[in-house]
């Protein structure tokens, strides 16, 4: 049995992820899906102190206070930059990292340094609201829909989707203490899109374990059985080079 602690990314919550958890519970599995202060349920915590430092004390409390060891920490797109964060202030309780189509920073990159053109575009259309620079507003540039096609899966999202604090993105991640997060093991599941223009040297670390599933950035959504079957295989500690 195996516990799963799986993190969104901007603008989402811990709901995009009800396919999947479904699956892994029925698999027999512990899954935990937190949200993040001042997005999802969470978004009337909105103000302007959330930042990415925020986010990643959010992912620490639930591995505390769940009293949660040998976690396999998932993390989708800017939920990258989060699991990095937790998983160094507290590798005693993570077992596995799990980048899902993910950023993978090093010390001192924000999301804005990894994914500039993207970043540029959405602070294009920021808006201030109460005292909080937000971006990411549903259904604007740069990634509308975030690659989902089908019309049920578009208006489900549309009634949960929510700005995004922009310091969450421009904050660098402080990383103090490498040696023991990049001892972590590490699996990327990428989309294949993006695979082409992923850095060779920061996947390295997953010797053996990439995986790519093609479909939109929003895989656990569009793909959950396939997400599902990764995730469960990393429980397993299958690799990539092993028959799916």
């Amino acid at each position: 049995m195996a516990t799963y602690v799986l993190v969104h990314g901007g603008a989402h919550g811990g709901w995009c992820y009800q396919r999947v958890a479904r699956l892994l519970r029925d698999a027999g599995h512990h899954v935990y899906t937190p949200t993040m202060t001042g997005v999802g349920e969470r978004s009337h915590l909105l103000g302007p102190a959330i930042d990415l430092d925020v986010h990643i004390a959010d992912i620490e409390a639930v591995l505390h206070y769940e009293d949660l060891h040998d976690v396999i920490l998932v993390g989708h797109s800017y939920g990258g930059m989060v699991i990095t964060g937790v998983a160094d202030r507290t590798p005693d309780r993570v077992g596995h990292i799990v980048y899902l189509d993910a950023a993978t920073p090093v010390n001192g990159e924000s999301l804005a340094d990894i994914a500039a053109p993207l970043m540029d575009a959405a602070r294009r259309t920021a808006r201030v609201v109460d005292g909080v620079e937000l971006v990411l507003f549903p259904g604007t540039e740069p990634m509308p829909n975030y690659g989902v096609t089908d019309p049920d899966d578009i208006a489900w999202m549309s009634e949960r989707l929510t700005p995004h604090p922009w310091k969450c993105f421009a904050q660098p991640l402080r990383l103090t203490n490498e040696a023991a997060l990049w001892e972590i093991p590490q699996t990327h599941i990428v989309c294949t899109s993006t695979l082409p223009f992923r850095d060779p040297a920061r996947m390295a670390r997953a010797a053996g374990r990439i995986w790519d599933v093609d479909t939109g950035h929003d895989l656990m959504i569009t793909e959950p059985k396939a997400v599902a079957e990764l995730l469960l295989r990393v429980a397993s500690g299958a690799r990539a080079d092993e028959r799916r």
